[in-house]
């Protein structure tokens, strides 16, 4: 049985910084591509992130150069990097599994099979 759990939820000033973790088990996390997604009120969940089991990433314009995303496969954990937070990044983000050995990156929620509870993000202004 495949488990994301995400953790480093918090509140966090605009401009701050936050790391959020993934912990992956029931797979064999160095072939999968492991992606992060966000969800505001009232929107759609959106790609924020993607690392490929090769350490490609792909990372959304809208966090382009404020967020990273990084893997450690002998931990089996994705992480994503958020400094210079704004207001317009408080949103619950979640973690997603997709594989073993894609070809391309996957942006699109659809794509993705396996995915975490999900992990709030408030940033206040």
């Amino acid at each position: 049985q495949v488990q994301l759990v995400e953790s480093g939820e918090g509140v966090v000033q605009a401009g701050g910084s936050l790391r959020l973790s993934c912990a992956a088990s029931g797979l064999s996390f160095s072939t999968y591509d492991m992606g992060w997604f966000r969800q505001a009120p009232g929107k759609e969940r959106e790609f924020v992130a993607t690392i490929m089991w090769n350490g490609a990433t792909n990372v959304a314009d809208s966090v382009k150069g404020r967020f990273t995303i990084s893997r450690d496969n002998a931990k089996n954990t994705v992480y994503l990097q958020m400094n210079s937070l704004k207001a317009e990044d408080t949103a619950i983000y979640y973690c997603a599994a997709v594989g073993p050995w894609r070809v391309y990156a996957a942006t699109g929620r659809d794509e993705y099979h396996y995915w975490g509870q999900g992990t709030q993000v408030t940033v206040s202004s």
